[in-house]
Order: structure tokens, then sequence, then C-alpha cells
């Protein structure tokens, strides 16, 4: 039937067709739950995949798509591999979903004792509920890490962040790729932190990568997602699956702020860079700080590593300042310029302090032994001037 043979309170329910002449500048937000089959037989080959085609909104939505493969794209760029993404709910579902993905009851998880606390978490309270243990290792020590790969063959994943959120230790990722090579291992590495624009791993032969499009990617502090990016095309569908029965897809209105905020991350991404050197190079001279955990400080244990991976050294530091928790804290509630908030990546600077807050549920004893003591302070570096940072830093510590 056409609108004019319908009744008038018909009309107010219905869609009208989509009247779009030319192709939009910027990419639409597709705000639908379901899409519409032209016929029934347009479905069923749809669902039994004999089409490819948009369905139901937890399946796949244009704009999550269109933004998925952007960033598949970014982190294959130069390769000459074939990537795909899947964007996620958060960076959280998407460690979550390749986990479950890959893995069964009976298989582990190699990886290192100083990741971001929320992972550390998962693993040993939600993912060990699975039957998947994880076991946790110096990934720096090399020799350690193939001894455990040869004792323990049930191991059947490496995952690992370079560098370690907020120790800054960076992993050598053609190390951990030639090992796991060796011994049937997949690697999936957390690269939140670098962005494709300073560190490929899929380039070093890397499986999956895996970043918190919340932070750097995004940039401006307005939407929570995560994406997963892969190249073995054997893998895609295995991974889609399990995204769309968990349901951890991500939505549109969020796929478009990544999107909006991407246009902007190679400048920011440099801009990052610059202030962080800055601020590092200040702190390390500083009479009350005791340690930097810069990757871009010739004396940092990590810079050769950092080095031969990154192309820059990326926004985020860490320090430890010397006194006891009620002192730190007290520094940290003098700074008026820096924003003491829970994330990172943003285009103003961020204060955590992880003893309290991101690694608060981490054992103590384990947590200090990887170096995240209660003196420590992790820096998302803006790209602000850097000496309002610095002079903000000043202030506090004086």
């Amino acid at each position: 039937m056409s609108n004019k043979q319908i009744r008038f309170d018909s009309l107010c329910v219905k869609e009208y067709k989509d009247n779009r002449s030319t192709t939009p500048h910027q990419l639409p937000i597709y705000a639908t739950s379901s899409f519409n089959f032209e016929d029934m037989e347009e479905g069923i080959d749809i669902f039994t995949g004999k089409k490819i085609g948009h369905a139901y909104g937890r399946y796949g939505n244009p704009t999550i798509d269109t933004v998925s493969q952007k960033l598949a794209d970014m982190e294959a760029f130069g390769t000459g591999l074939d990537a795909f993404g899947f964007l996620t709910s958060s960076g959280m579902s998407a460690i979550s979903t390749v986990l479950i993905s890959l893995l069964k009851n009976g298989d582990a998880i190699l990886t290192q004792n100083d990741l971001y606390g929320g992972t550390t978490e998962m693993l040993l309270k939600v993912i060990a509920n699975s039957g998947i243990k994880s076991t946790f290792a110096d990934l720096t020590d090399l020799d350690a890490v193939e001894s455990i790969l040869q004792q323990n063959r049930t191991i059947k994943m490496l995952y690992f962040e370079t560098p370690a959120n907020p120790t800054m230790r960076c992993i050598d990722i053609k190390a951990m790729v030639r090992l796991a090579k060796k011994y049937g291992v997949t690697t999936c590495v957390d690269s939140t932190f670098c962005t494709p624009v300073i560190q490929q791993p899929l380039s070093l032969g890397v499986d999956f990568v895996i970043h918190s499009t919340t932070k750097y990617l995004n940039g401006h502090g307005n939407s929570i997602a995560g994406v997963i990016i892969g190249h073995k095309q054997e893998l895609k569908k295995q991974i889609w699956t399990t995204l769309k029965l968990l349901g951890t897809t991500c939505n549109p209105w969020d796929a478009w702020l990544i999107n909006n905020g991407m246009k902007t991350l190679s400048i920011r991404m440099e801009r990052h860079s610059h202030n962080a050197m800055a601020v590092a190079e200040y702190l390390d001279t500083h009479p009350k700080i005791v340690r930097v955990n810069y990757n871009g400080l010739p004396n940092h244990p990590y810079h050769e590593v950092a080095k031969s991976q990154m192309k820059t050294f990326g926004g985020m530091l860490s320090f430890e300042i010397d006194g006891d928790l009620p002192q730190v804290l007290s520094i940290l509630n003098k700074l008026t310029f820096c924003t003491k908030a829970p994330t990172l990546g943003d285009v103003d600077t961020l204060v955590l302090h992880p003893a309290t807050s991101s690694h608060l549920n981490v054992d103590r004893s384990i947590r200090e032994a990887s170096g995240i003591t209660d003196g420590l302070v992790r820096l998302s570096v803006g790209i602000e001037n850097s000496q309002d940072i610095i002079d903000d830093l000043s202030q506090a510590l004086a």
C-alpha cells in the first residue's frame, strides 16, 4: 500500500523513504535496532550467510562496522595484512570477548604481573570461573617465559600490555611472538597507550590487538568502547559469534564519537608525546621524586625496547613520590590545573593514584612487587601548554 492509501494514524507510525540524494560528508549515525528486508528471501540469505547485509543491531550496524574497519586498517597500515575489527561496548569487553572466543575449559593464559588492575581482576574473578587459568610472570625475562611455556602446555594464549599500566614496563613484542609461535600459542596485545600512530603490533607478528577506544583513539573523554583487531580470517567468525551472543557490541553513537576523535589522532599523539617528555624530564630531576617511569628517558630500563617498537614514547608516565600515603594524597590534592580522574588519553592532563583506584583490589604484595606502591602516581599528559602542567606539579610538590 502507498502512503496515500493508508489512514492518518498509520501514516504517523510508518517510516518514510530515506531521501538522501548525495553522499554525506560525515559518517551518519545509524540509530536503528534492526534493518528491513526487501523480501523474506533476503532475510533468509542474510541469516544463513549467503548474502552480506545488516539484520539486527547486535549483529552489526553501518556506523559501527565503518569505524571498526577504519581502526583495523590503521593497525594494519603498511603491513599488507587484511585485518578486521570489531567494536565492543568497552575495553574490558574487548578483552573478555577475545578470551572467551579463543579459549576453553582447561586452557591457560600466560600474562604479566603488572597488568591493568581491572584486567587482573577479570582474569581471577570472572575468566577463572570458565575453567581458564592464568599464570602471571615477568615477561621481560625471556628464559623464564620459555621455561613456563615448555612446562605448561595448557597455555594457549600469551596476553600482555606494552607499555604496561601503570608501570610503563615495555614487553619485547618480537620476542614474545617468536616464543608464542614456537609453542603454538596465540598472542594478544593491549596497545591502548600507544594507538596505531605509535605502535603496530600486527606488523611485529601479533595475532590480536586490543584497544580501549575510550582513551586516546577517541581522545575527548565522551565515549566508552573497545576494539578487537585481528588478521587471521579463520578466526573472524569465531570472534563475531561470541560478540553477538554475549551482546558485547558497541553502539552507533559511541562509534560515531570515536570516528570524530580519530580525525585528530595523529597530531594529538605527537603533542601528547612532546609534552610527556618535557614533564618526565622535569620530574626526573625533582628531589621529591624517587623515580620516573617514562620510556622516552634514556636512563629508563626499557628505553631501548620501547625505541625498537614505538615511533615515539607516548603521553603516559608514572612517578613515585618520596612519602607515605597521606603525604602523597595531600600533594595530589594540591593540584589545580591537572584533573583528578580515573581515566587516561583525554586532551587534558589527568592524574590517578593506582593504589587507591585502578589497583585497589589487587593484592598489596602483588602490586608492590610490580612497583605499584602507595607513592606511585599515574599521569596522562594532555595537549595543553606543557609549562602549565609543570607549574602545577611544581607548586603541589613544593
